[in-house]
């Protein structure tokens, strides 16, 4: 039997994204968001708040970045999330984290961050219930020691960070259990 919970964020999985743009001055700014998802094959779409720091400069350089933390760098990704750029200029640069530009696109790469999309505004839907920007991504770059033999991301190597809505925490994503693709193939066959 199921017990009643009230209105909550039931999904589970959430990313930890980190979404790195700059200001109309060059300045970086980061921001940790779970509530984004591919959403084409070649786009992402970033649920945000249109008041953040990290909107406002989205629309003003048409252009950002979207990294996956890591286990190793949960502590500044936490931080990323928790203090507003509005109100702490020098976020960034509080984080002792390296920047460096993006070759494809006008915004920052996080160094520390193993896997990272490079984004160019491709829209933005705005409702009164929500503000969506979507990104066109231009490239996909990651720390090869996350890579496998073939070149391919091997998210156990990735230790990405997911983050659990209904007690706060994070988690680490990484032990396989199927093949996507394969595992209903005798369902298929009834």
């Amino acid at each position: 039997m199921k017990k009643d919970l009230g209105v909550m964020e039931a999904v589970f999985p959430m990313p930890v994204l980190m979404i790195a743009t700059y200001d109309e001055n060059g300045t970086v700014d980061v921001m940790n968001a779970a509530w984004g998802q591919i959403c084409d094959y070649k786009k992402i779409a970033l649920f945000l708040d249109e008041g953040h720091k990290t909107s406002e400069n989205i629309l003003k350089t048409k252009a950002f970045t979207v990294a996956l933390a890591d286990q190793a760098h949960m502590v500044g990704a936490d931080y990323f999330g928790t203090v507003s750029g509005h109100k702490v200029p020098d976020k960034f640069a509080r984080s002792g984290y390296t920047a460096v530009k993006s070759k494809h696109v006008n915004a920052p790469v996080i160094e520390e961050f193993p896997l990272v999309m490079e984004c160019e505004l491709a829209d933005v839907l705005k409702k009164d219930s929500f503000f969506c920007v979507i990104g066109q991504i231009v490239n996909t770059a990651a720390d090869e020691r996350i890579l496998d033999e073939d070149g391919k991301v091997d998210v156990t190597k990735l230790n990405a960070l997911i983050y659990d809505t209904f007690r706060h925490g994070y988690y680490v994503c990484g032990e396989k259990v199927g093949q996507a693709f394969k595992e209903g193939a005798a369902l298929a066959k009834k």
